[in-house]
């Protein structure tokens, strides 16, 4: 069974998506309507725009969406078995699948992006890279330290992202390097995605989704709060709130989606970030771009 998944946050560069615009009538199309419903330039952003012009969350979230879910439409190909997307590529995912249509889906991530800057101005938090320990120790130690720390994102095993208040982050990492982590980093990140700190946003998204039509998927969606395969409508909407302030768990989502016949992963969306870990977490799955 043929798998597509789709990038989160992190995955944009300058020019992005510009060979889909100039290669593609129907690409152009698209990328064309999403300017009135975000209401700014963001093709002029992604094709002309620097790296600090794409960081900032009100942007890098639709621009990964309309890469992600655009080179996915416009190919012949596209005609995956299941689907699944890291954070933010939860919603192309979703798109990919026939339960959201496109320009719903950009409405939602717009409107994700603009809860979650604005939850990221209200507590100084951040994020926080670990390698080398297995996920009880990340776990434990932040369980341990005083303050919000917690583990967010299970990227492959051995990579662990955690999320929280500053100070209790920074303490966090003191305790993973004398537990022997390889690092343990602070990433220049605008906030602390999926913790606790994360409330507000999920409250303002839950409108949103209840206010979103959608349809029942052609194919399961692996969703990442509890790395299981999703047909059932009021399930992958209660999923896709909770998603804010719970941890991505993607390395469980990839190992059963493998357990469920998934044989080959193609990642649609800019840079080769999914491929990587698919590859950490089973050296024998074939993986490709699209």
């Amino acid at each position: 069974m043929r798998a597509f998944v789709f990038p989160g946050q992190g995955a944009q560069f300058p020019g992005m998506g510009k060979d889909l615009y100039e290669s593609s009538p129907k690409a152009k199309e698209l990328f064309d309507s999403s300017n009135d419903i975000l209401g700014f330039d963001i093709i002029k952003i992604m094709f002309e725009g620097t790296d600090e012009d794409l960081k900032q969350t009100k942007v890098t979230q639709p621009a990964i969406y309309l890469h992600s879910v655009i080179n996915a439409m416009v190919h012949d190909d596209f005609n995956p078995e299941m689907t699944a997307g890291h954070s933010l590529g939860e919603f192309s995912a979703l798109v990919a699948s026939g339960a959201l249509n496109f320009h719903d889906g950009l409405k939602l991530v717009s409107q994700r992006a603009m809860a979650m800057q604005k939850a990221c101005e209200t507590t100084e938090s951040t994020m926080a890279a670990v390698l080398g320990l297995e996920d009880e120790v990340v776990e434990k130690i932040c369980r341990e330290t005083d303050g919000i720390v917690v583990a967010a994102n299970y990227n492959c095993p051995g990579q662990l992202v955690i999320s929280g208040d500053v100070s209790a982050v920074e303490r966090a990492c003191e305790g993973m390097k004398s537990a022997g982590a390889k690092r343990a980093l602070i990433l220049p990140v605008g906030g602390a995605f999926h913790s606790p700190l994360m409330e507000p946003a999920r409250e303002e998204l839950a409108q949103a989704i209840e206010n979103t039509h959608f349809s029942e998927p052609q194919c399961p969606v692996y969703q990442n709060v509890d790395a299981s395969g999703h047909t059932d409508i009021s399930k992958i909407k209660s999923n896709l709130v909770r998603q804010l302030t719970s941890p991505v768990r993607w390395t469980q989502s990839v190992q059963q989606m493998i357990a469920d016949g998934a044989t080959s992963f193609t990642e649609s969306g800019p840079g080769k970030v999914l491929q990587g870990l698919v590859k950490k977490i089973d050296r024998e799955t074939e993986v490709a771009s699209l």
